[in-house]
């Protein structure tokens, strides 16, 4: 079967799944409380929660770690979707922890760009416990498919409506939910070196879709193929439940 693409038909199979997780998992005044980053994934999810339960029932958390640059775009969408939401600065609260563990072991690169994330997640949880909420995760599949997100981080919470759809999917989405284009269409940054997504990740988001969705295998580029694959295979551990250890009993 070719692939097809229906961002209007995506959009309300999503927001009739919402609507579902939320009669059958949680009481009617359940929120959905979501990170907004003011990027296509947050401002996608926002807008879909809005769709299906209501700007009542949707409390977004703006999250900066000090001075955020780009903090206008999370007022934009917040402003534009017309919900509730709180700005907490998580600056201090990472810079307070990183500084503790550092003084007794050398952080590492993974420490410095991990930590905030998992601080996010963290602060989420904690409004969601005071608003009675459940966290709505924002990955989608392009990322996730490479491991770019933080375990426990942005990849963790309880329901993720994005988890199986493109980059080029989500905002397709987006222009059809007519979200800000500067919203949907924001070339993300990872907030640390100063690179795009793209730059970190050495190759574009448009050929990864591709190779997903099975319109490119990529055979003419077995350097990159090789590169997704690794990826791919090196961070299932994120995407996976975690492994236990069976019972022991001597029954057998």
């Amino acid at each position: 079967m070719a692939y097809e693409f229906d961002p209007k038909a995506a959009a309300e199979y999503i927001t009739q799944w919402l609507r579902t997780y939320f009669e059958e998992n949680a009481s009617p005044d359940t929120k959905a409380v979501i990170g907004i980053s003011g990027g296509k994934d947050s401002s996608v999810t926002a807008a879909l929660c809005v769709k299906a339960l209501g700007k009542d029932r949707v409390i977004g958390v703006l999250m900066p770690q000090g001075v955020q640059s780009d903090i206008n775009c999370s007022e934009l969408l917040v402003n534009t979707l017309g919900i509730k939401h709180y700005r907490i600065n998580v600056g201090q609260t990472v810079e307070t922890l990183l500084g503790e563990i550092g003084s007794q072991v050398e952080l590492s690169r993974q420490a410095k760009v991990n930590t905030p994330a998992r601080i996010r997640m963290a602060t989420l949880y904690a409004v969601a416990a005071c608003e009675n909420g459940r966290v709505v995760n924002t990955c989608n599949c392009s990322e996730d498919h490479v491991g770019y997100s933080t375990k426990f981080g942005d990849a963790a919470g309880d329901l993720s409506p994005l988890s199986h759809y493109t980059v080029t999917e989500v905002v397709a989405i987006g222009d059809e939910l007519g979200l800000p284009r500067e919203l949907t269409h924001k070339v993300p940054i990872d907030g640390l070196s100063g690179l795009t997504d793209e730059e970190n990740l050495g190759f574009t988001y448009a050929d990864l879709d591709r190779y997903i969705r099975g319109l490119d295998d990529l055979s003419n580029r077995p350097e990159l193929k090789e590169k997704i694959d690794r990826l791919n295979r090196n961070n299932l551990h994120k995407l996976l439940p975690m492994p236990y250890c069976p019972y022991y009993s001597q029954q057998g």
